[in-house]
Order: C-alpha cells, then structure tokens, then sequence
C-alpha cells in the first residue's frame, strides 16, 4: 500500500536524513518534500544529490514539494525585485523536483481572499499581489512545460476559493492545479469542502491532516473532528483519482501524545518510532476508505 508523508513532521530544518530513514522504517513510500517550505532557501546541486541517494537507500520516491512563497523573496509580492527573486526560488523547487524524479507538483501558497469580512485596504493588497501572481506564473509556465511538471495552489484557512477560481481560469490544467488541505477547509467557517467540490477538475495534491476546526494541528486521521469518509469520496470523484498517485498526508507529531514538548525537536527515537507507526496505521485506515469510494465509482455500487 502506497502512502505519501510529509517529510518535516517533526522539523522543517536542517539534515532530513533521520526523518526519511524512520518514514521508510514505518511503511511510508512517498515524500511530500516539506523542509524549508516557508523560508527563502535555495538549495544547492550538491545537496539535492545528497538527497537522491538518501531516497535510493531507503526506497523511496518523491511525490511532491512543498514550494516556498518566501518571506524577503516572494513570488506574489507587488514589489518587482521581490517577486521576481520569488520566481528564481519556485524554479529552484521546480528544477529540484526533476532531479528528484518526483511523480506529483510544485504546491504553493498564493494570496487570498477570505470568506471572513475583509476592509477594502485588505483587499486592494491581495488584487495586487494576484496581479504580481499571474506575472509570475506567466514567466514560470514554460519551465513548467520544460520540467513536465505543475504547480498545485492550496488552499488556506477560510480560503473562499476565488482567487483559485480566476488563477485555474487562465491557466491549462496541464500546469497548474490545485492543492486540497484537508486541515486548512476544516478551520473557520468550515466551508472549504464545500468549495473544492466545486472544483475537482483540477484537484491535483494533497495534503491530508486532522484537527478540531480550531486550529491548524496537521493530526494524524481520526484525532480531530474531519469527516473522513467526505474527503475519501471527494478524492475518489476527483481528477487526483484518475493520476494513479498515491493520497499524500502532512502531519505533525507536535499535537499528539507521542510528543514531548520539552524536548521540542530532539525527540526521543522511540517515541518518533511510536508516532510514525501509530500515524501509518491511521493514514492506511483513510487510504481503505479512498480505495473503497475509487471502486464503488468504477462498479456503480
């Protein structure tokens, strides 16, 4: 059984080597990669060799990567060198990806407007950096066709979807997609479901967590409150269904009882091996139920 985890469940920094060895020892079979997702980090040829030979001992194979918006570089800032130092980061992900052999997309983060009220200074921000995004993906598209790749936007905590709407509107779904955050539609208003049903066309990653709608918890399946059964027949009505990948979750071993939090980051490897095997376990449980939802739309049943 095939089953896809994000790569920084207990660190997004430094050596990821410990946390693919322990991944592979549980049963996982795929990386998300999501080390430095949030940083302006560019990583080097020699580094993303390293990697691959990592990914050959253990028997793994890359699916996705979690792409950089940036913080200094940003790929939708409305500054110009900003923006375009952001699209020389996204490359760097995307030139990674290839050297990697991974199989899924580049997902990303981009502007939003949010089903919460919003003053008219907010939103006159985000229609500028959703131009500033557009400049950018335009100046992206031909590496994404050189690269045989896409990029996946994701959705956020109350994420009212429209700024995907109008990006999936002018670009081909050859190269560009979109990333379902189970954690993220099952925050708030709760009502991003509701709104990726509405788009499943073009669903093409994911990032499978629980919570309990409060918070962004990254749990393991069956900790919080998400109605698994929904996200499996979403997924299995969905164009990430007809891919063949396999479902791809992120988690964080922070919110569980398998952490210790004055240990922040240096966990115990037995507790590390304890969270993994337990959150397999669980992530096997969703896969049965995607499988299942996939068969009954093939029979009918």
């Amino acid at each position: 059984m095939d089953i896809a985890l994000n790569t920084d469940y207990l660190t997004s920094r430094k050596s990821p080597e410990k946390y693919l060895r322990l991944a592979a020892e549980a049963g996982f079979t795929h990386l998300h990669w999501c080390h430095q997702w949030n940083t302006d980090y560019l990583y080097s040829t020699w580094e993303i060799a390293q990697y691959k030979a990592w990914l050959k001992q253990y028997g793994l194979a890359l699916l996705d990567i979690h792409g950089s918006a940036g913080q200094e570089k940003c790929w939708y800032s409305p500054v110009e060198y900003e923006r375009r130092s952001g699209v020389l980061l996204v490359l760097n992900r995307i030139i990674m990806q290839n050297e990697l052999e991974g199989t899924g997309c580049i997902m990303m983060h981009a502007p939003v407007f949010h089903t919460r009220s919003m003053t008219q200074e907010a939103r006159e921000v985000v229609q500028t950096q959703f131009e500033a995004l557009k400049r950018s993906l335009d100046e992206l598209c031909p590496y994404l066709e050189k690269y045989k790749t896409r990029i996946a936007i994701e959705n956020v905590p109350n994420d009212d979807f429209s700024i995907i709407a109008r990006v999936m509107e002018s670009y081909p779904e050859e190269l560009l997609g979109i990333t379902l955050d189970s954690g993220h539609a099952h925050m708030g208003d709760a009502r991003g479901l509701d709104f990726m049903e509405q788009h499943l066309g073009r669903l093409q990653a994911l990032h499978l967590h629980d919570n309990n709608g409060s918070a962004d918890q990254h749990q393991p399946p069956f900790y919080g409150t998400l109605d698994w059964e929904r996200v499996a027949r979403l997924v299995a009505n969905s164009s990430y269904a007809s891919s063949g990948r396999p479902i791809s979750f992120e988690l964080a071993m922070r919110n569980t009882p398998f952490f210790e939090a004055e240990l922040e980051t240096e966990q115990n490897e037995k507790n590390i091996r304890s969270f993994l095997s337990d959150a397999a376990e669980r992530c096997r449980r969703v896969d049965r139920m995607y499988r299942e939802a996939c068969r009954k739309n093939i029979t009918g049943l």
